[in-house]
């Protein structure tokens, strides 16, 4: 899960026969104060001829967990609390990387085997043989990062500017053309230096390691922000008038790039050919492989011949200037254990009950690790007999920077190394970080900026699977706005989504899965209040109704209360653990994951069909704009009942629902007959106490449950989940 984002707030076979049309809703506005109630008419309709989706629930509605600090997978994995993880209903599970986040190696057998045993370090293969189970896993930090920034506790640095003449970045040597079989240049690799604000520049000096680049280039950004693009930039970058270099030599490098000063933010250096030298005697052809870089000033050469360095250097994450790099090379030590953040083994994992007796979607680790290690990993779970059918090949690779080809030719180099072992498993990807619009890179040769295009167009070259599709989902990252308007754009947020990358060329016809949702990437109020539980359940209703197959909920374990942003407290978790005692709150999203899984959903590995539901406003009898306030979500179930899931995202109108089913050919519309069973979750049921770091639920009862006689409409109460299940006149 990506917990820091420098943009953003601070980023079938259907049945074709039958339909339902909920022609009329109701939503009392609020008494005037004349003392007027007038009522907002609503209709909602559902296509007889647009079936939407089939699933069994049991198979598709998934959690997932993580890696966290040092010694909560302890506190959070007991037996007991692991009972009670279960009690929500959820199915399927999937294993998260944290340490692919945290620009990290993972060893995720602790027992292996360094390229360089003699001094325990170089690149690392955890041992794929029978031993001990794994409980619980480690990452190594990266010496030779080139980030400033990562995606998990974003506390490391970039080895660039971090002043120590004798550090040095390195670019990933599995990209070099000895590994992907390509040109020397198919993959440049590139630095990228934002000095915060526009500022002078006309020279650079750049003290290279080994090996260096014998061709590279430096550019500018002329627009406003090159690493997080949107889709009206027309921007690219522009060659300063001489950083043109053919043919260097390593060492220190001064280069004047202008003769005259330009204003600058973003500089880039962009390699093209690398000297394919190493500083030190070494039979390791990687270490051989790629572009390192010890330092870079950046600045201007005053007319007194004097350099004056804009950089800020600094081995500290908050006090360098910051740097963006292509790829890292994974090759670390012993020493750089980061004992701070653990990964539950895989073994306690897969051995547990979380596993649900079904397959699990394993993470393997690709932007920040070696394809040895990532086979070696898939060998151990296959020796073990755990059930795996997909095996998701790195996260977030676009929320980190990295270009599609390079992704994809890592990518192709662990699916080739999984193809090998000639085991049933499914290999995909690519976790996608939460996006608005398109996801964007720069521009190739043929202006195509489109990320996912060229990912999908490099994999169907290198003729390597890609069996299923993946991207996460965390809308809002300003947890301190009021959350009930950012509640009404999910379906919109989601919509969009599957219309870009469709439009990119993910095929339809392979599963879509969400590996991850929640309500933001940061700690919040909302994601503990009721708010958590309608953004849940409008989730996976609305990605079920476009044609998703799997969503995996994030916060599937008991987790503590944070403040990111400094406004609010919160965490993504259905359980909130007690720092006093060890027992759990059950949260208002528990609470929505039973109502999915138990109530709208029949908990049985049976089929259920999905039929989509439009609401609209009616006007003098005639439907008019759609209306965002009211969801609904329509199953047919194993039973032969209807279940409509009804969600009011006003959280202060209730709303009457009159609801109706029309099959094709029928003279008139139908509806549900005899008894009809309503399950509601409302403030009713669910109040949260803010108080800092000691927040709690006050009130804490799973949903109402009540049978009723069929009738012309059914209430609504202000934000609130509402099964509506029963049987329909023939």
């Amino acid at each position: 899960m990506n917990r820091w984002r420098s943009g953003g707030f601070l980023e079938r076979n259907w049945r074709r026969n039958t339909a339902i049309i909920l022609t009329a809703l109701q939503l009392s506005v609020a008494t005037s104060a004349f003392g007027v109630e007038k009522p907002l008419v609503i209709s909602a309709v559902v296509l007889a001829d647009h079936p939407v989706n089939r699933l069994v629930p049991t198979e598709a509605l998934g959690a997932g967990v993580d890696g966290h600090e040092k010694g909560e997978c302890a506190q959070m994995f007991t037996d007991k609390n692991i009972t009670q993880m279960l009690s929500a209903g959820l199915g399927p599970l999937t294993y998260r990387l944290r340490t692919e986040l945290g620009s990290e190696a993972w060893h995720w057998n602790p027992r292996g085997q360094w390229s360089d045993p003699v001094h325990n370090c170089g690149y690392w293969t955890s041992d794929d043989s029978l031993g001990e189970p794994i409980n619980v896993s480690y990452g190594y930090r990266l010496p030779r990062r080139g980030n400033t920034i990562d995606q998990a506790n974003d506390d490391g640095y970039s080895r660039i500017a971090d002043g120590d003449p004798n550090s040095f970045w390195k670019s990933n040597p599995y990209l070099d053309s000895h590994f992907t079989s390509e040109s020397d240049d198919a993959h440049p690799q590139w630095v990228v230096i934002d000095l915060g604000a526009p500022k002078s520049v006309n020279a650079i000096r750049i003290h290279w390691g080994t090996p260096y680049a014998t061709r590279y280039r430096v550019d500018y950004w002329p627009g406003d922000d090159p690493m997080h693009l949107h889709p009206d930039d027309d921007d690219d970058w522009q060659p300063f008038a001489n950083g043109t270099i053919a043919d260097a030599h390593g060492g220190s490098e001064l280069v004047r790039l202008a003769e005259r000063p330009r204003a600058v933010q973003f500089v880039r250096i962009l390699m093209s050919r690398s000297s394919h030298s190493s500083e030190q005697s070494s039979d390791d052809v990687r270490d051989r492989l790629g572009f390192a870089i010890r330092e870079i000033d950046l600045g201007k050469v005053g007319k007194d011949g004097r350099f004056h360095d804009h950089i800020r250097h600094a081995p500290d994450r908050h006090r360098q200037t910051i740097i963006y790099t292509s790829s890292t090379d994974p090759w670390h030590r012993a020493e750089d254990l980061d004992p701070s953040t653990e990964q539950p083994g895989l073994d306690f994992i897969l051995r547990s009950k979380l596993a649900n007796n079904l397959p699990v979607l394993v993470a393997a680790g690709v932007l920040y690790d070696t394809p040895e290690n990532a086979a070696a990993e898939i060998q151990y779970l296959l020796r073990r007999n755990y059930s795996l059918e997909e095996i998701e090949l790195g996260e977030e690779p676009d929320g980190q920077w990295v270009s599609p080809e390079d992704y994809a030719a890592l990518y192709a180099g662990v699916a080739r190394r999984l193809a090998e072992l000639k085991a049933p498993v499914k290999v995909g990807g690519p976790s996608l970080q939460n996006f608005e619009d398109q996801l964007l890179t720069w521009a190739d040769a043929s202006g195509n900026r489109s990320w996912m295009n060229r990912f999908l167009k490099y994999v169907q070259g290198a003729g390597v699977p890609f069996d299923f599709f993946s991207f996460e989902f965390y809308p809002f990252d300003n947890v301190c706005a009021d959350p009930a308007p950012q509640l009404l754009k999910i379906p919109k947020c989601l919509r969009a989504m599957f219309t870009s990358l469709r439009a990119d060329g993910v095929p339809s016809d392979i599963p879509w899965l969400i590996t991850e949702y929640g309500y933001s990437v940061f700690g919040g109020r909302p994601e503990v209040d009721i708010e958590g539980a309608l953004f849940n359940a409008d989730t996976v209703g609305a990605f079920l109704s476009l044609g998703g197959s799997k969503p995996y909920l994030y916060g599937y374990e008991p987790n503590y209360l944070q403040d990111e942003l400094k406004c609010s407290w919160g965490n993504l978790m259905m359980l909130q653990l007690s720092p006093k005692s060890d027992q759990l709150n059950r949260l208002s999203t528990y609470y929505a994951a039973q109502l999915l899984t138990k109530e709208w959903m029949q908990p049985v590995s049976e089929q259920h069909e999905m039929f989509p539901v439009t609401i609209k406003e009616t006007k003098n009898g005639a439907p008019g704009v759609p209306r965002p306030t009211v969801t609904a979500y329509a199953v047919r179930r194993p039973d032969k009942r209807w279940a409509l899931l009804a969600i009011n995202k006003d959280p202060k109108r209730a709303a009457q629902l009159k609801v109706q089913f029309n099959f094709p050919g029928a003279k008139q519309p139908l509806s549900f007959v005899g008894q009809v069973e309503v399950i509601q979750f409302s403030r009713r049921q669910y109040a949260w106490h803010d108080d800092g770091p000691n927040g709690h639920p006050i009130r804490s009862l799973p949903p109402a449950q009540f049978t009723r006689e069929a009738s012309a409409s059914y209430e609504l109460p202000p934000y609130s989940l509402t099964v509506l299940r029963g049987k329909v006149a023939d």
